[in-house]
């Protein structure tokens, strides 16, 4: 991985997704209540380039720094998988570049008006109106999260 951008608020890397790493998966699930001896084998292999990143050209991965979406599970040390081609739309996560920081926040887009809003998920900050005299573009669209414990 290659670090493209640091701020205090992202990071953003760039993804190598040609890599294959090939992992054991529990085809069957597994289970979080009490444990099945019958399920005590490993039936397949999964690449998790291959489940995770639908459009490799346009793939960056992103690394929480803060807790603005702590409420939805996404916390300080996450690592957020992004990708700039997909169309951005309410209720959305972006990754938003706005007055030369980054951050991320859930997005809503009114109909009528086009006016931006980024909402976060945690009631100790504001939602953020994003007017004509902000500098400001959503640079991508989270698709997954990978938690870090």
């Amino acid at each position: 991985m290659k670090t493209m951008m640091t701020k205090k608020t992202i990071e953003i890397i760039t993804a190598k997704n040609y890599t294959k790493l090939k992992l054991p998966l529990f085809n069957s699930g597994i289970n979080a209540g009490f444990p099945s001896p019958a399920e005590d084998f490993i039936d397949r292999e999964i690449d998790l380039n291959k489940e995770l990143i639908k459009n490799p050209a346009s793939t960056f991965y992103g690394r929480v720094n803060g807790d603005s979406l702590k409420d939805l599970g996404i916390c300080h040390g996450d690592l957020m998988i992004i990708d700039r081609g997909i169309k951005p739309k309410t209720g959305k996560i972006a990754v938003c570049y706005i007055d030369g920081e980054f951050t991320v926040k859930i997005i809503q887009i009114e109909d009528k008006t086009k006016t931006i809003w980024l909402i976060p998920a945690n009631s100790k900050y504001q939602p953020i109106k994003v007017t004509t005299e902000n500098d400001f573009i959503i640079w991508g669209i989270v698709k997954n999260v990978i938690k870090n414990f």
